[in-house]
């Protein structure tokens, strides 16, 4: 339960550090105005404009807070001025707690969470009832720094959130001032809220960013089922496959009369009703005479073509045909003699049996 809730609080964090972002990202590429309000004596407000839009110009105003509302009322153009702008609250000093912290050199990257684990040691307020900050650290003797740390009450600041918020200002922080001797006072940021976005409509932030991290695990959980579904589905189709081939495998070794037979059976076919090259060149050899030259011997199918060079090529023809491994001699190409040629050049095609004797 104690991770469970410590999770929760820095998805809690992440959420506000990111929307913070978001909302300093939208000020910076959409200008705003900035009104500072600064708490007075008799718990008086003046409220002035600190950075004003082209050809608008402000005096400032004196009021009081009562429920949250302003008394007297604020003119029609201030009213006007607050609408999207920034709201700075400057507390009055009186009504927020300082206290000087120090801590060892090294814990400068974890004061954030050193701190907000004493807000009940350190306020009469707990963590959720407490706003609070600190200045920059410094460094001091001994390997330690310093800093100022300021807090004050949740409640002290909700009148000016409503009327920020009542008066549709884009956001709010408050801040409190402490005294630094001789630079002067310097401001601590107690707190910081958007309130809508920079178009003047209210969005909601980090809930947009709880949606969209939701909506992500979810697109995840979603992918990984699919991914994982469809994987089994793929290794199902490959088992059967497997399986179907060894099954496969299995009927060709076990029954060699199977359709389309074995392999061993298919290759003993082709050796029974195809010649063999070399028996062919073998006939070839013994059917023609001494002098003749074979320079060239293809074989396609049934059928042998013969190109060489002799002295009588019209006598190949009842040579080849004598052998009983050939049938329908017959020229398939014009026999021709050249100059340098010490003989005829044949093209010679013949049948061959399919029968060649013990060599099957």
């Amino acid at each position: 339960m104690a991770m469970i809730s410590e999770l929760k609080e820095l998805f809690g964090e992440w959420i506000t550090a990111v929307a913070g972002a978001i909302d300093a990202g939208a000020g910076r590429y959409v200008p705003r105005r900035q009104i500072l309000l600064s708490e007075g004596e008799g718990n008086a407000i003046t409220a002035k404009v600190m950075s004003a839009r082209k050809g608008i110009a402000l005096p400032e105003v004196l009021f009081r807070l009562i429920n949250g509302r302003p008394n007297p009322p604020l003119p029609a153009d201030w009213e006007t001025a607050f609408r999207g702008s920034r709201v700075e609250v400057l507390l009055q000093s009186d009504h927020v707690m300082f206290r000087s912290l120090n801590f060892p050199k090294r814990a400068s990257d974890f004061l954030d969470s050193m701190i907000r684990a004493q807000i009940d040691r350190l306020t009469p307020w707990t963590t959720n009832d407490a706003i609070f900050g600190w200045s920059p650290p410094a460094a001091i003797a001994n390997e330690r720094i310093e800093l100022t740390f300021a807090a004050t009450s949740k409640h002290e600041i909700q009148p000016f959130v409503q009327l920020a918020s009542d008066l549709d200002a884009a956001s709010v922080a408050a801040f409190a001032e402490f005294p630094t001797g001789e630079s002067g006072p310097a401001k601590i940021k107690l707190f910081d809220k958007p309130l809508q976005g920079a178009n003047g409509r209210t969005v909601n932030v980090p809930r947009i960013l709880q949606v969209i991290l939701l909506s992500t695990c979810l697109a995840a959980v979603a992918s990984s089922v699919v991914a994982a579904y469809v994987g089994s589905t793929l290794e199902s189709e490959q088992q059967q496959l497997l399986r179907r081939i060894s099954e496969r495998r299995a009927a060709l070794r076990l029954d060699p009369n199977a359709a389309g037979g074995s392999g061993l059976s298919l290759l003993a076919k082709r050796k029974r009703t195809t010649p063999s090259s070399v028996m062919v060149l073998e006939a070839i050899s013994r059917a023609l005479p001494d002098s003749t030259y074979v320079t060239e011997l293809r074989i396609d199918g049934d059928k042998v073509q013969v190109v060489g060079m002799t002295q009588d090529a019209p006598s190949l023809i009842r040579l080849i045909e004598q052998s009983p491994q050939f049938t329908q001699a017959t020229f398939f190409a014009p026999t021709t003699r050249a100059q340098n040629d010490p003989g005829e050049r044949f093209h010679i095609e013949a049948h061959i049996t399919a029968y060649f004797g013990s060599g099957t």
